[in-house]
């Protein structure tokens, strides 16, 4: 009976994706193991290491389809570990005792943790795959907002005038940065481990690098350089990197829950019937996915740093912090996958008020653009008095509800150097954008050069 959000038949494909579950679904796992196994009978035969006739009867063997799950788990609770237990049911299904040529000179965690890189591969893939139609949302996003004026906030209240087309930019930044990241790790990650007892493949005398290096290139994975039972940046590596990634879905998560607050309105999730909806309050409209992205973001960011407590092992084989990414790694990937998911099923579908953001951008009464106002009198007044000078009519703007503009004119120490044309176009926000504009433009030629490449 399922008994978490991840497994659960009704939460599951909201924290998380079908094809995550399947990557780390007892079956892939142990079809890894068997791809491993058989892939190792298959070189050493070629080496001649083990009879070809034992490589041809286990290579035939090893299928999941010949695994009693029921059986396995028996055989996993009472020994520990699974592995063996995969290993004696192919070794029962082999003719002529040519099974006990299954295994020949591995051992538990060599298997263990090359069938974890197996699924670490197929779940990056997903991850990658989905990446990419979350940078083409955002792509969408910066292009056809690039001009759109709207309130940049600092400490939650407004600063200076941004266009939404920035906002989207720096996301789709990050997103170019996680991209590059994830091309990185792949050659240091994606490395298969086949070391033996103690990580010195003594079992195997000198065949053992020779067997280690066809293993590797028949499941096309890096070769090790040495053993690394015990020594696990690499998995760390992926969580971290997940972390990073979900971290940023979390900041967009956050970003839109703000804005779709009734005082703001900005932006809205997309709209289906009912979704968001409150069972007593009709008016309701909840930021549903912005929800499940926070709280799945929050868990990956905290199983990560469990990944980075198992790299704490103790000397050659360790006893107890490698167990721990056997729950946190699948955790990880399938609390990714959900985060992804909700993500780009909220920027493909995201729904932009513009005539909003303009009217939030004249709550302030033009106070938003006081900095171009000071910069534009510090010519003429010296900045420090033009400072000042701005500080107090700021002030009356919010004693009296006149507009910046109206109170600006009637200075006459402003007036004698700036006429109302010129501080009608200082007061529009939207001629204090800064270069907003060219840096979308930059972010998106780096997105056109990736797509060319």
């Amino acid at each position: 009976m399922p008994s978490t959000a991840l497994d659960s038949s009704i939460f599951r494909d909201i924290f998380t994706t079908a094809d995550m579950r399947h990557v780390f679904s007892d079956e892939f796992r142990t079809a890894c193991y068997l791809e491993i196994e058989s892939a190792l009978a298959k070189v050493q035969g070629r080496l001649g290491i083990i009879p070809e006739d034992a490589t041809r009867e286990i290579v035939a063997k090893c299928k999941v389809e010949n695994i009693d799950f029921v059986k396995l788990k028996m055989q996993t609770e009472r020994i520990g570990y699974p592995i063996l237990g995969v290993v004696q049911q192919i070794v029962a299904l082999c003719d002529n005792g040519l099974g006990e040529w299954c295994h020949w000179g591995a051992t538990t965690q060599d298997i263990t943790d090359t069938a974890t890189i197996m699924q670490v591969r197929a779940a990056l893939d997903l991850v990658e795959a989905e990446m990419v139609k979350i940078t083409a949302a955002l792509a969408m996003l910066s292009k056809r907002y690039r001009d759109t004026p709207m309130a940049g906030r600092s400490n939650l209240q407004q600063a200076v005038p941004i266009t939404f087309g920035f906002k989207a930019a720096s996301l789709l930044a990050a997103f170019q940065r996680h991209r590059e990241r994830l091309k990185e790790l792949r050659p240091r990650v994606l490395v298969g481990e086949f070391a033996g007892a103690a990580g010195t493949l003594s079992s195997l005398g000198q065949d053992g690098l020779k067997v280690q290096a066809a293993l590797m290139d028949e499941l096309k994975l890096g070769q090790p350089e040495i053993a690394w039972h015990t020594v696990r940046d690499r998995i760390g590596e992926v969580g971290c990197f997940l972390a990073l990634m979900t971290a940023t879905l979390g900041k967009i998560s956050t970003d839109v829950k703000l804005m779709m607050q009734t005082e703001v309105a900005e932006v809205y999730e997309p709209f289906h019937e009912g979704r968001g909806s409150s069972s007593t309050m009709p008016q309701k409209r909840n930021p549903i996915s912005c929800l499940y992205i926070h709280a799945t973001a929050s868990l990956v960011r905290q199983n990560a740093a469990s990944l980075i407590e198992a790299g704490v092992a103790d000397h050659e084989r360790s006893t107890g912090p490698w167990e721990i990414e056997w729950i946190a790694l699948p955790e990880i990937f399938l609390l990714s996958s959900g985060a992804l998911s909700q993500s780009r099923l909220l920027l493909e579908g995201l729904q932009v008020d513009e005539k909003r953001m303009r009217a939030n951008l004249d709550l302030t009464l033009g106070m938003i653009v006081s900095e171009a106002v000071m910069m534009g009198l510090g010519p003429h007044l010296g900045r420090q008095r033009a400072h000042d000078l701005v500080y107090d009519i700021c002030r009356e703007v919010v004693a009296t509800n006149t507009p910046l503009v109206e109170l600006l004119a009637r200075n006459a120490e402003i007036s004698k150097h700036l006429s109302r044309a010129e501080l009608e176009k200082m007061t529009d926000p939207a001629n204090y954008l800064g270069l907003a504009g060219e840096m979308v433009d930059r972010v998106l030629a780096i997105e056109a050069a990736y797509a060319r490449a």
